[in-house]
């Protein structure tokens, strides 16, 4: 995982920087994008595509829905980051299928994306 502490120290900064579920969801896109390189290069326009564009979506879906939204603007958002995880582990199972990722690195990844998708859920519920 990326190290956290890479965020900003200073008294500036973005409100989607400081949450949790954003700093989660930035660290699963880059493993996404670090994984995706196994694929066969015949995907590269299909499931290695498909898979970073919906990993990446779900922090910049977290990120929009906190800057100037209301509590249903910003649910709403959060609503398309979960539908974007979903998408991710469509993905990953695609990619298991397909023997381009071990039982192992699918298992990881599953699981870091369900305790997302748990903390996504309980900030969803939070901001009604």
């Amino acid at each position: 995982m990326a190290n956290l502490c890479l965020l900003r120290k200073d008294k500036m900064g973005f409100k989607f920087e400081k949450l949790i579920i954003w700093q989660k969801a930035m660290d699963l896109a880059e493993e996404i994008q670090e994984l995706s390189k196994k694929f066969s290069n015949e995907e590269v326009y299909n499931l290695t595509s498909q898979i970073r564009r919906a990993a990446d979506s779900i922090a910049l879906n977290i990120a929009e829905g906190s800057i100037g939204q209301t509590n249903p603007e910003q649910g709403r958002f959060i609503g398309y980051a979960l539908r974007s995880l979903a998408e991710v582990v469509t993905c990953l199972y695609k990619a298991k299928r397909r023997k381009y990722i071990e039982d192992s690195e699918f298992d990881k990844l599953y699981s870091e994306c369900f305790n997302l998708l748990n903390m996504i859920i309980g900030f969803k519920k939070s901001i009604k």
